[in-house]
């Protein structure tokens, strides 16, 4: 694709409040879009990068759905987040300059390549972008501590409407639906990602279906009680 045809893509993106600085000069938005360099296309069940990889760029989520993952000594999987459009991947490089978990494509994927030399470089001469990675960071750390709270404190009923309802809210920044959603995710990789068996999980929507709080129909999850759903999650932090 020609570098011009990037440059008008990323200026003018849709996702562009999501991933880049705000409130910058003409300038240097014109800068920012030397960011991407290349744009990639993961099929569904393909890595964007595997463990071990040798570091070299963050990437933009254009479209589609990411999960991560961590391995262990014994061959566990354990899924350490789920990411969309609009979110930026690869930060778990930068520590070692190698990756530390894989980015798998849950489903037909577009992300955007940032090379991050050149985002050192830039961040020279445009300090908003410098912040703005900086929040990106700041944004994780914080999501981590969130995730320690679901494994360590909360009960099963707790974890579910917690990931829903995080869930529902990222999508709903992004234009989608307040109540419906698709869960990209298979059963079994919620309960990774939540610390329970895909039995429990299976039982948990299964009671949330019957007490009117959610209608399921395969992947399809519409949120008939919003209020009920915040009610169990707030739940766990009267218990504190």
């Amino acid at each position: 694709m020609p570098h011009r045809a990037l440059q008008i893509a990323c200026s003018r993106c849709s996702l562009r409040e999501l991933c880049m600085p705000v409130d910058i000069s003409a300038a240097d938005m014109e800068r920012l879009d030397t960011l991407v360099t290349t744009r990639r296309r993961v099929k569904r069940g393909k890595p964007l990068y595997s463990r071990g990889d040798r570091f070299s760029a963050l990437y933009a989520i254009r479209s589609g759905f990411f999960k991560t993952r961590v391995t262990a000594s014994d061959g566990r999987e354990q899924v350490t987040g789920f990411q969309m459009a609009g979110e930026i991947m690869g930060l778990d490089g930068i520590v070692s300059d190698e990756h530390t978990c894989d980015a798998l494509a849950l489903e037909d994927a577009e992300v955007c390549e940032m090379p991050y030399d050149r985002i050192e470089s830039l961040s020279r001469e445009v300090p908003a972008l410098q912040t703005h990675v900086h929040k990106i960071m700041s944004r994780e750390i914080v999501r981590d501590h969130g995730v320690m709270l679901l494994l360590g404190s909360m009960r099963a009923e707790e974890r579910v409407a917690s990931f829903l309802m995080n869930l529902l809210q990222r999508l709903h920044v992004r234009g989608f639906s307040e109540a419906e959603l698709v869960l990209r995710m298979t059963r079994e990789e919620i309960g990774s990602y939540l610390g329970l068996t895909l039995e429990t999980v299976s039982r948990t929507f299964s009671r949330f279906a019957d007490e009117g709080l959610i209608e399921v129909k395969h992947r399809q999850v519409r949120i008939l009680d919003g209020a009920g759903l915040q009610t169990i999650v707030d739940s766990a932090g009267s218990r504190r």
